[in-house]
């Protein structure tokens, strides 16, 4: 069996844009005409010079090959360029590449992905969902222009309660103010105060039905995490999300030694490499890869089995389409020490719109599909009629310092 056809699809993710401004998916074709999907949570270029750059790897280092060849392709394209360390377009394109490879490889065996990994340990994965506003999600800037989920305490709380009432025992925010290009910063009081009403008024509404992970975007310096994490401790979030930027290990570990909140880290991290020295500096005790960017779904395997031995967890991100969702669920099926997954709201909207069948969600819990390979199949034809046109990357942070 060998690749022989690469296409990709960058996808326009129509308001309230759920998930981001758009999905970059790639498909994969055999000369047995075997079909594999992958995607690429990668926002470092324009999504359509992506695009280019996964069609570049794999007319480099994957078509003409054997899809099973897994860990060949991973080397070649990881020293590609006389490169041989982490980077996060790098990455970007052969998470795709390597996922879509798994799922032909899955449909070739005719078994789930989980199967060929050690099998499956969960029959049903817990998972949570931020609180979305509404009209959708809120990009850097907005969270202060008008009054959304984010930034008022009592329709945080009533949002909270209508996800808790749908299922959901685990809820996400983020409150704590801008993040920009200059990060980490000392918090403005007026963000501690803030996050503090949020998630004391969520505590009051849920009680001990749901958990409450707060999340950042790396804004704080060591010292000023800790003066929010001090702020919120007594509504004992589930965890803390990357309280300071992802580039020093070692400085986020200050804030895990100084706050019983556990921390969370490692949506914008990749491979073995970079996860090792969070995993050696203690900095967090919940790893979140996400599938799209880590490396794929062996690379990330290797990374959840060096945080077993330290009794570190698992929690997958997503923030992206439904086909790094469908490889996150693969994977997390097979984990000992997973602990939650990201889940896109139910995995309805354009999500479900995006699916052939849409991944499968009951009262909180997301269900392994028993389909061969990755379970989902994505529909062409809706791609095709979203076209990405826009401009903006699909994460963007605030350019100017937030005290110029």
């Amino acid at each position: 069996m060998k690749i022989t056809d690469v296409k990709t699809f960058v996808v326009d993710n129509p308001p309230p844009q759920t998930g981001g401004r758009y999905f970059i998916f790639v498909k994969l074709t055999t000369d047995s005409n075997v079909v594999g999907y992958g995607e690429a949570y990668n926002a470092t270029f324009g999504p359509d010079v992506t695009a280019r750059m996964i069609e570049d790897c794999a007319a480099r280092h994957l078509v003409g090959h054997d899809p099973h060849d897994i860990e060949t392709f991973f080397r070649r394209a990881y020293s590609s360029g006389f490169s041989q360390r982490p980077d996060i377009s790098m990455m970007g394109c052969v998470s795709a590449l390597e996922m879509a490879c798994w799922d032909i490889i899955g449909k070739e065996a005719g078994k789930p992905v989980y199967k060929l990994l050690g099998g499956q340990v969960h029959e049903r994965l817990r998972s949570y969902t931020y609180l979305y506003p509404r009209s959708g999600s809120v990009f850097p800037g907005e969270t202060e222009s008008r009054r959304n989920v984010y930034n008022d305490p009592d329709l945080a709380a009533e949002t909270a309660l209508a996800y808790v009432a749908q299922g959901f025992n685990a809820l996400k925010l983020d409150p704590a103010g801008p993040y920009t290009a200059f990060d980490g910063h000392q918090p403005r009081l007026e963000d501690i105060d803030l996050s503090v009403r949020m998630v004391k008024a969520i505590r009051e509404a849920v009680g001990t039905s749901a958990d409450i992970l707060f999340g950042t975007h790396g804004q704080f310096t060591a010292s000023g995490a800790l003066r929010m994490a001090r702020a919120i401790e007594p509504y004992d979030p589930l965890w803390f999300e990357e309280p300071v930027p992802p580039d020093m290990p070692e400085v986020m570990a200050e804030v895990a030694r100084g706050t019983k909140i556990p921390i969370a880290t490692g949506e914008r991290l990749t491979t073995k490499w970079e996860f090792a020295r969070v995993i050696e500096n203690r900095a967090a005790t919940i790893l979140q890869p996400d599938l799209g960017r880590s490396g794929g779904i062996l690379e990330t395997k290797k990374i959840a089995a060096m945080a077993e031995a330290y009794h570190i967890q698992v929690a997958p991100h997503c923030y992206c389409g439904p086909i790094v969702g469908a490889a996150n669920i693969q994977l997390a099926a097979t984990l000992p020490n997973f602990l939650i997954l990201e889940s896109i709201k139910t995995w309805d909207g354009f999500h479900a719109d995006l699916l052939k069948q849409k991944i499968e969600w009951q009262d909180g819990w997301v269900i392994p599909s028993k389909e061969p390979g990755l379970g989902v199949e994505l529909d062409e034809a809706v791609c095709e009629a979203h076209p990405w046109t826009g401009g903006p990357l699909h994460l963007e942070m605030t350019p100017d310092p937030l005290f110029p």
